[in-house]
């Protein structure tokens, strides 16, 4: 989704020198108005010759359709923050829409907490390309208006900047990050006070004040002050120690840790996590992980990796398996490039079993409410919780169902968990676990967002713990479905960079056989019982088709529930030019059948899913590879 600003743009335009300060130049015209009107308003506010020389060049070359492209149309900034390709544009993520954002962030932030000169702002960055100095241009515009401001002096897990926010009582939080996406993007992640990523209102507002401080102020440019000012501070040894003082509150089983036999092989992924996973292991007691060492340095180009991604199963863990072999070693921890996800693979009969996030969902829900048991012997768990999003497993509610604790499910991403394990404890309750099938656990709440930290050192644990027994994660993972019954999925997306096509394929859903407002009644020979639509706003398994999840019309989502126990759910990425689905059926325990037939049941109706729904050869989609 973009703001459209030429209207804007060319106002201010006309009142701008041509080629802008310092330019010295005229560039020709490129024979359209409202691009020559927009190509001023950029050379006249970005000073970052890189950035202009790119402008320059089009310019003379006239390619009228990329300037288009970069300067017709802006990122918009939702829940998610920004996240967006690097380069010229305002389309893109650079120096200017860097500034522009900060900007429009400090004055929403200063409307909405009258002490923000005494909270301030805490900002990390991981290692990307230009991911320090979007943080530096941040924190010099928020320092210029006197707020204090957290540097982080290095490159931090993403985690960090969540926990920060609450342990320095911050009113709010930036993390430099795009996370897993490929070297040529970057992104723009905002906390709240309550150390949870932003949701409605706040994203509105934020874009909005974005678009009313487009010119960059005068001391904008200004990073020496980062140097310069005493409200400027490094947080990364207060947090460092405190960090992982906290995350011993989750260690259980520390004399066993200290003779494990276990050996744990890790890969950063060209990210930040290792000196961090290394810091966690210690605090746990736990043998050293051996670390890939082609993959354990930071690295902005990611050469090892087609995708930084260790969602993506075997092809992204290679090298980590390669290097596991040579070790003896049974276990395979990887973070993603900014720590936030964990991917685990174990040995299994001499060939490599990586879990889906699903699958380690289970292992982390039976392991935390086992912790929580174990400590809380006698204790009614009335007031325990634990969440996942509406596309992850519903394993964790079938625990909850047989151990008497409580179950929610939220809308898909971690800023919807977070706040409502956030509400949650503002009422006394405790929350234990929160997951997403896509890799990412909040395990506890020390930090109110996925922490690739954290769970990779509990789930290290747990490894050892059960090897202590004699039983394996996959055997373990076993026990749990014969106890809370056998749930398979099978997950995976379609890449589609064209969002007219991405809205036709909905709307045929919405409307089919042509019919305006009528859903499919099955797909092939599977009958479906209800649909749920929360772009619509439509849900015919309530008494008022009305759902009890929130709406939104800014992404595309819809959920069927096949007669069978199937459920499918089809949508789109807030942040990938990605068509995903997710589909579940489960095998209650003690009811026959087995889990093969299940899962090929399954897997027919996926196919069967993806040819009449999304028609792949129809639409152009180009199918998941590795």
């Amino acid at each position: 989704m973009f703001l459209h600003l030429a209207a804007f743009l060319l106002k201010m335009a006309a009142e701008s020198s041509v080629g802008g300060p310092g330019a010295g130049e005229t560039l020709p015209s490129v024979g359209d108005t409202d691009l020559d009107g927009l190509v001023r308003q950029w050379m006249t506010w970005d000073k970052t010759e890189a950035t202009r020389g790119v402008l320059k060049q089009l310019v003379l070359d006239k390619n009228v359709d990329e300037i288009r492209s970069r300067l017709g149309q802006r990122m918009a900034f939702g829940t998610a923050g920004l996240r967006s390709r690097m380069g010229m544009g305002f389309s893109q993520m650079n120096d200017l829409t860097i500034i522009q954002t900060a900007q429009g962030f400090l004055r929403y932030l200063q409307e909405t907490f009258p002490d923000l000169q005494k909270t301030g702002l805490v900002i990390g960055y991981d290692s990307r390309h230009n991911s320090q100095r979007f943080a530096q241009l941040t924190a010099g515009i928020f320092l210029h208006a006197e707020v204090p401001v957290f540097l982080f002096s290095k490159i931090c897990p993403t985690p960090y900047v969540p926990y920060s926010v609450l342990h320095l009582g911050c009113s709010a939080g930036v993390m430099v990050t795009a996370s897993h996406n490929p070297k040529e993007d970057n992104g723009y992640k905002v906390y709240w006070n309550n150390g949870s990523q932003i949701t409605s209102p706040h994203d509105k507002g934020i874009a909005s004040s974005i678009s009313a401080n487009l010119e960059p102020w005068p001391t904008s440019w200004d990073v020496s002050v980062v140097e310069q000012s005493p409200l400027c501070q490094d947080p990364m040894d207060r947090i460092t120690k405190a960090y992982y003082q906290d995350l011993q509150n989750y260690c259980c089983h520390r004399e066993n840790n200290q003779k494990t036999s276990v050996k744990f092989t890790y890969t950063a992924m060209h990210g930040v996590g290792y000196q961090f996973e290394v810091q966690a292991f210690q605090a746990f007691s736990l043998p050293s992980v051996i670390p890939v060492e082609e993959q354990i340095k930071p690295d902005p180009e990611f050469p090892t990796v087609k995708f930084p991604n260790p969602e993506e199963g075997k092809s992204a863990l290679d090298l980590a398996m390669q290097t596991a072999e040579k070790h003896g070693s049974s276990v395979i921890l990887a973070n993603d490039p900014d720590a936030d996800r964990l991917a685990v693979a174990e040995k299994q009969n001499g060939s490599w079993k990586v879990f889906t996030g699903n699958e380690l969902g289970a292992l982390l829900g039976w392991w935390a409410w086992r912790c929580w048991r174990q400590k809380n012997p006698d204790k009614d768990p009335k007031n325990v919780w634990m969440i996942a999003s509406t596309v992850s497993s519903k394993i964790l509610r079938a625990i909850a169902i047989k151990e008497s604790f409580n179950f929610e499910e939220t809308l898909t991403g971690f800023k919807w968990m977070g706040n409502k394990a956030d509400e949650l404890m503002k009422k006394g309750q405790t929350v234990l676990l929160a997951f997403e099938e896509a890799i990412g656990f909040m395990y506890g709440t020390n930090v109110l967002d996925k922490d690739g930290i954290s769970a990779s050192v509990v789930m290290a644990e747990m490894t050892c713990w059960l090897a202590s027994q004699n039983i394996s994660l996959t055997q373990q993972l076993h026990r749990i479905f014969e106890t809370y019954g056998y749930h398979t999925s099978e997950n995976s997306y379609y890449i589609c960079h064209d969002p007219p096509t991405i809205a036709k394929m909905f709307e045929r859903m919405r409307n089919w056989d042509g019919k305006t407002g009528q859903y499919p009644s099955s797909c092939g020979p599977y009958k479906i019982k209800y649909v749920r639509d929360l772009t619509a706003g439509y849900d015919n398994s309530k008494p008022d088709n009305k759902p009890v999840l929130p709406t939104s019309k800014a992404s595309e989502m819809i959920t069927f529930s096949f007669e069978n126990g199937c459920v499918a759910t089809l949508r789109t990425s807030g942040t990938e030019p990605k068509i995903k689905y997710y589909t579940e059926m489960c095998l209650p325990p003690g009811t026959g059948g087995s889990p093969e037939s299940v899962a090929a049941e399954l897997h027919s109706m996926v196919e069967t899913m993806v040819k009449d729904l999304l028609q792949p050869e129809v639409n152009g989609l180009i199918a998941r590879s590795g």
